[in-house]
Order: structure tokens, then C-alpha cells, then sequence
């Protein structure tokens, strides 16, 4: 199933050179992964206390693009500059959740929007990850399927920023979209448990 995420090795290559000056002035892939986290839970506080300054969701597509290149960056640092480590593959599982988590839930603020859908969404975007987390439990890949992956969703709620940060998207639209979402991660949850599955017995079948 197609997803963003096939686009990033692309968007690796165009960052390298970025990732060697960072690597050169000794910026660990562990501090990228921490400071990118921070910043998402800060921006989260501050859409939430400031819910009725609608531009201020403007900023969600602004750090969604950065938040992509600093995810990019810092697995860059950890594999091409021999930084992997136990703590750094913690790191990388949980800042994501959790700073989706901050940029996600200030929706559910918003007059007119469905407060259970957001978090409902929000669940089902955790849940969707644990399963590709699980791929090595069972012997096989850290699964990122699609069709609604963390680079997806971060699209897709950079887009709602903008919609209202814009006043182009009336908010009572949004429930119709988050259900979409919603939809779309709980295939790509039953997608990624699918292809662990097949991928676990493919060693077998080729026998």
C-alpha cells in the first residue's frame, strides 16, 4: 500500500549533507530525537491554551515538514555514523507517539469538533504503531506500512492546520476527516499485522 514513507529515501539523500556538518559538530542522534519531541509537546501546550487563535495552527504544517527532517536526521546520524543503541531505539518509538500525540489532541479543542473522534484517532494512531513495533517480536521487520504511517498523518494534520489556521476549511468538516483518518489507520493496522505475518512465513514458503 502506497504511503509517504516510501519517499524517504529521497529525502534522505537530499539531507545528508546537512546530517555530516551536524555529525562534525558533534549533535547526537538522541539529542535530535529529544529536541524534536520537546519542541512538538511545547507547540501542542501552546495551540491548547491559545485554541481561539486560529492562526496559530499554521504553525502544525511548519513543524510537521521540520519534525519529518529531524526524524530522517537523526535515524541518518544513528546509522551512518555508528550511534544506534538500545536507548536511542526507546527514544525513537516513544518521542513519536508522544509528540503525536501533543500536536494531534488541540484539535479536540476547537468549537465544533468531535473531542472522542480526536482521541479515538489519536488511540488508533498508537496502536497502529505498536503493531509495526512488533514485527521484530516476531522475528521479522519493524513494519511501516501504510496507507496512514507517521509521515502520512503528519500530512494529513499539517493540512488541517493550514485549513484553519487559513479559514479554508470550516471546522465542522473536520469530524468527517478525522473519521477518514480514523478509517485509514485502523487499515493500516490490520495491514501492518498482515504483512508481519507474510513477511514471518515467507522464509518457509520459499523452501
Amino acid at each position: 500500500m502506497l504511503s509517504i514513507y516510501q519517499l524517504k529515501p529521497r529525502f534522505q539523500d537530499l539531507l545528508r549533507p546537512l546530517v555530516q556538518r551536524l555529525f562534525e559538530r558533534g549533535v547526537t542522534a538522541n539529542q535530535v530525537t529529544l529536541a524534536a519531541a520537546l519542541v512538538s509537546v511545547l507547540l501542542g501546550l501552546l495551540l491548547a491554551v491559545a485554541v481561539d487563535q486560529l492562526w496559530l495552527f499554521a504553525l502544525i504544517p511548519l513543524w510537521m515538514l521540520l519534525r519529518m527532517a529531524l526524524n530522517a536526521v537523526d535515524g541518518m546520524l544513528a546509522r551512518e555514523f555508528g550511534q544506534q543503541s538500545k536507548l536511542g531505539a526507546y527514544l525513537n518509538e516513544l518521542c513519536d507517539v508522544v509528540a503525536d500525540a501533543a500536536l494531534y489532541l488541540p484539535f479536540a479543542l476547537l468549537p465544533g469538533v468531535s473531542p472522542v473522534l480526536v482521541v479515538i484517532l489519536v488511540l488508533c494512531a498508537v496502536i497502529s504503531e505498536y503493531a509495526g513495533v512488533m514485527g521484530p517480536m516476531i522475528g521479522v521487520s519493524r513494519r511501516y506500512d501504510g496507507p496512514m504511517g507517521k509521515s502520512d498523518r503528519a500530512f494529513c494534520f499539517g493540512v488541517l492546520g493550514a485549513g484553519v489556521a487559513s479559514g479554508l476549511l470550516p471546522l465542522t468538516w473536520i469530524d468527517a476527516v478525522l473519521v477518514v483518518i480514523t478509517a485509514l489507520l485502523l487499515y493500516t493496522l490490520f495491514n501492518r499485522v498482515r504483512q508481519g505475518l507474510a513477511e514471518a512465513v515467507a522464509p518457509s514458503d520459499s523452501e
